[in-house]
């Protein structure tokens, strides 16, 4: 048995239980905090060499190619995935792979990403000399910028960390949290170097519980005659049978023109039989709620949600680009799309 195994109990008594979890405990806190740093050094090297980096990348004609063995590998992956669904058409290559056929799949057009804490992955280092011939801009993250990759890259990216998490100093741990910290920050930055937006995210995650978030007003609201609706001047007798029908719990209330007033919902309905309003002889409008809270057809339904989580309401309007009423969406039909 090694020593790290004889510093926990085999056949534990209580006190002995408590202090192996206390031991896990410092083990885990003694982790996040090298890796909390290994980030946190990172701020200090975003310089010029990062702008070029993305610039590269912004002017690509063609895919951000990510390059990585082992566990830079696993890191190479994500990095790939979180450009292509951010706005920058990526995809990961396995080196080993690439020396077998897989490097047809990079372009003169391309950008390519190497990922190496040491800069001398053999297998990356074999495809320097065609990468070069080809002329392909290809950016270096690597912890030894002095390293044969990190020369030969057009860019090199410190990634360097003083120590790894792990306490034998040989598991990549806080130097790929520092990579792959990195990669994200490439991300974002070009995500707003390109203005991407929500629903430019929207459309590459349609899927699971995210693309419900991000499927738009228009998808899950009610439409055509299911809307409620009445005129200003309708009495409040007329408003409740509409709002009966149509089962929304409140009705639109338009002017002559079909332009949007106000709404009228259960809640206005309470107040006004509290203040004797008679319901057959009262109009609509003199006990709706005037500025009613309306969206965008083309709105996120997570914005909509936002919108009547922050006003604490249940129903919005929803207006298409000349302000007409176009749809009506209540918290039901987000629960339904499971948005929430």
């Amino acid at each position: 048995m090694n020593a790290a195994a004889d510093r926990f109990s085999t056949t534990p008594t209580g006190a002995d239980k408590q202090a192996d979890a206390e031991r896990l405990i410092q083990a885990a806190r003694a982790v996040i905090a090298t890796e909390e740093q290994a980030v946190g050094a990172l701020s200090q090297r975003i310089d010029s060499h990062f702008v070029r980096a993305c610039q590269l990348m912004l002017s690509c004609r063609g895919r951000v190619v990510v390059l990585g063995m082992g566990k830079s590998g696993h890191i190479g992956h994500k990095i790939a995935a979180t450009l292509a669904s951010t706005g920058t058409p990526s995809f990961f290559v396995h080196p080993a792979e690439a020396g077998h056929g897989d490097l047809g799949m990079i372009t003169r057009d391309d950008v390519v990403i190497a990922l190496s804490n040491s800069g001398e992955t053999a297998e990356l280092i074999t495809l320097l000399p065609v990468i070069t011939r080809l002329g392909i801009p290809f950016v270096a993250l690597t912890g030894s910028p002095a390293s044969t990759l990190g020369q030969a890259a057009t860019v090199c990216l410190d990634v360097s960390v003083t120590e790894e998490a792990c306490p034998l100093g040989l598991a990549p741990t806080a130097s790929t949290t520092a990579c792959l910290a990195l990669g994200d920050a490439l991300a974002i930055a070009l995500l707003e170097a390109r203005g991407f937006s929500a629903a430019d995210f929207a459309r590459s995650h349609p899927g699971g519980s995210l693309g419900r978030r991000l499927s738009a007003v228009q998808d899950v609201m009610h439409t055509g005659a299911a809307v409620p609706q009445v005129q200003e001047d309708t009495r409040l007798s007329r408003a409740l049978l509409e709002m009966s029908e149509k089962g929304l719990g409140m009705t639109a209330v338009l002017d002559e023109q079909g332009a949007v007033t106000g709404i009228f919902t259960d809640g206005d309905l309470r107040r006004a039989l509290d203040a004797g309003y008679d319901v057959h002889t009262t109009t609509t409008a003199e006990v709706m709620t005037r500025n009613a809270r309306t969206i965008a057809a083309g709105c996120l339904a997570a914005e909509a949600l936002h919108m009547m989580e922050q006003h604490r309401i249940n129903a919005l309007l929803v207006l298409d680009d000349e302000q007409r009423l176009v749809g009506v969406l209540n918290m039901h039909d987000l629960l339904r799309a499971q948005v929430l």
